[in-house]
């Protein structure tokens, strides 16, 4: 599908993408600006946010903000003072991208740490629980609010020595469904991206065999992270959207 948006169209918007320090959340956080958007940068590097910072302010775009945090070890009272110091200097938020993720290692199911399941866990499900519920209040006061997560091919179907990503991210997809649910009768939307194989610094680690010139760029995917965090989106609500979908056999190009 050619996902088409206004140049404009996220003009006047506040946004909050995490994992923004580089890869999918990095140029999330620049296309966005691009289009208009006022952009809040979370991750746990300071320095990479501080690049996209820089590079966002060189182009001309709004001015975005920069909140550091660590969703390893963050807290809900963490996550509750973030969307206080948001509304303050904002007063208001129109999207959030769940975009930060753990890969953890991969390894057959019986060999699965239980550390590593933990961190997981932690990183990919409970803090995004606790930043949604924390953001919610606010969301649900724009006008036209987006909630995007991030899932995974193999949050569609689960795949040997996956294990903790794997299962976290079904759990993302639920999480999305019961959400988007709840906001059906709201202006709130609630979706899930599925980026499918991008050249990033997580493929590289899940693939390390795999030629990076094989796989598109952030760039190149980021149509459906602006539609979906656009007006455009505004009867799209509880999807997991491929942001590569396979041909069928024999299908027109």
């Amino acid at each position: 599908m050619d996902y088409q948006i206004a140049e404009n169209s996220l003009k006047d918007r506040v946004i909050l993408v995490t994992g923004a320090g580089d890869g999918i959340g990095r140029q999330a956080a620049i296309s966005y600006a691009a289009h208009g958007a006022t952009v809040i940068l979370l991750g746990r590097t300071v320095a990479k946010l501080e690049a996209v910072y820089d590079e966002i302010e060189s182009q001309g775009y709004p001015q975005p903000a920069i909140i550091p945090m660590d969703m390893m070890g963050a807290t809900k009272q963490n996550y509750l003072d973030m969307v206080e110091t948001i509304e303050g200097q904002f007063g208001r938020l129109d999207g959030v991208l769940h975009n930060a993720s753990l890969l953890g290692v991969l390894s057959p199911f019986d060999q699965l740490g239980e550390d590593t399941f933990d961190d997981v866990m932690q990183v990919n499900v409970k803090a995004q629980f606790l930043l949604t519920q924390a953001i919610m209040p606010l969301v649900k006061k724009a006008e036209d609010g987006r909630i995007v997560f991030t899932s995974s091919t193999v949050g569609h179907q689960g795949r040997s020595f996956w294990g903790a990503y794997s299962i976290s991210k079904f759990a993302t997809e639920g999480m999305m469904q019961i959400l988007a649910d709840e906001m059906a009768n709201t202006p709130v939307r609630v979706n899930a991206i599925n980026p499918g194989g991008t050249r990033t610094g997580m493929r590289a680690k899940a693939f390390p065999a795999e030629d990076p010139s094989l796989l598109k760029t952030p760039e190149e995917i980021m149509p459906l992270y602006l539609y979906l965090m656009g007006p455009e989106s505004k009867d799209v609500n509880g999807q997991c959207i491929d942001a590569q979908p396979k041909r069928k056999p024999g299908a027109a190009s």
